[in-house]
């Protein structure tokens, strides 16, 4: 079993590490291949900046964990395969999009569903439980485990990649959700779990240093999927080896990825508009428009993102607290569902005011 002393050492090594590797990235990549990784289309729904910059955040990450795989490995002999598989499948179909590599959404998402049945189907990946009963009984065959471990991946994976348009808010959103993670994971005496968590922190950490509060890179694609599945598995392995926590609990700390998904896909097939397509009615760009509007702050990006967070982290707050409740966890879950909806449609409603 790895050493606290050996792994604090690890991730002093991967931190400086990962800190020189995004800044190498960040001053170069805007030359690999003429350009190929800049972000110039300022068209399309999701851009809210106006000079290109490079999608090259997720390259930088994937660079950094695969140093730190390779020294786990050699201090500890103990190969990660599980974690190499998903981070190199998921990002590898994300990186396509970053240098142009035109795939249709749906033959994406076909590509990701089935890079994700080999991850569960060759590393057995389930959950142990959850705080329905009649779920529990579904669960023990192992097709339907199959399709709701793949849901779970997909609603999440695609969250995050949904939610990345503002500097800041996928990586702050992840930091928080894996700083949970972590510190339940080290409370419960699952270190080895811990500090794989505190290892995929450290790199988030140096991708925000250069993400907010300006963009020198984006994550990209390729970032949005990898550090999106991560945390889909780190939410799969700390349900697994935490069976205390109510499962309701880890849906708190997924509400906005999950239900940004949710919504969208039945609002887009409500207004008879493709669900695989974006556009610019998610909650965070209604969010903008209405700080941009107000005409009180200069700059509404990375505001835009420090207000979603802080508003996540104290309404996830009492969910810590009562992480063990499965009934608490479950009404707070469906509460804050509704506080979504409730602040959607005022948004929604003020972009229609004042679009006139």
């Amino acid at each position: 079993m790895p050493t606290e002393s050996a792994e604090l050492s690890l991730l002093s090594i991967i931190s400086l590490l990962s800190f020189f590797i995004f800044l190498i990235v960040s001053k170069f990549s805007a030359n690999i291949k003429n350009g190929v990784l800049l972000d110039g289309d300022f068209e399309k729904p999701q851009a809210f900046h106006s000079k290109a910059i490079p999608r090259s955040g997720g390259l930088a990450g994937i660079v950094s964990l695969i140093i730190f795989f390779i020294l786990y490995f050699v201090l500890f002999e103990k190969l990660l395969l599980d974690y190499i598989f998903l981070s190199f499948g998921i990002f590898s179909l994300g990186f396509l999009e970053d240098i142009k590599f035109k795939i249709s959404p749906l033959y994406r998402l076909v590509l990701m569903i089935t890079i994700l049945i080999l991850f569960i189907f060759f590393f057995t990946i389930t959950i142990s439980g959850v705080d329905l009963p009649f779920l529990n009984m579904w669960m023990r065959n192992p097709l339907f485990s199959g399709v709701f471990v793949l849901l779970c991946f997909l609603f999440i994976i695609n969250g995050a990649n949904l939610v990345d348009g503002f500097n800041g808010l996928l990586t702050i959103h992840l930091l928080i959700i894996n700083s949970v993670l972590m510190f339940l994971n080290f409370e419960n005496g699952n270190s080895n779990l811990g500090w794989i968590i505190t290892a995929q922190i450290v790199v988030l950490f140096c991708f925000l240093v250069f993400n907010f509060p300006r963009a020198k890179m984006f994550m990209g694609d390729g970032g949005s999927y990898l550090f999106g599945s991560l945390l889909a598995y780190n939410i799969i392995e700390t349900t697994n080896q935490n069976l205390n926590l109510s499962s309701f609990f880890f849906c708190i700390l997924l509400f906005y990825l999950f239900f940004e998904v949710f919504f969208s896909f039945f609002r887009k097939i409500y207004l008879k508009k493709s669900p695989l397509k974006p556009d610019n009615k998610h909650l965070h760009m209604l969010l903008f428009g209405f700080l941009e509007k107000s005409k009180r702050f200069k700059d509404c990006n990375y505001l835009n993102s420090l207000v979603i967070n802080s508003a996540y982290l104290f309404l996830i707050i009492p969910g810590i607290f009562f992480r063990n409740d499965g009934s608490v966890c479950r009404y707070l879950f469906f509460f804050l569902l509704l506080f979504f909806l409730m602040f959607y449609f005022f948004l929604n409603k003020y972009d229609k005011k004042n679009n006139l």
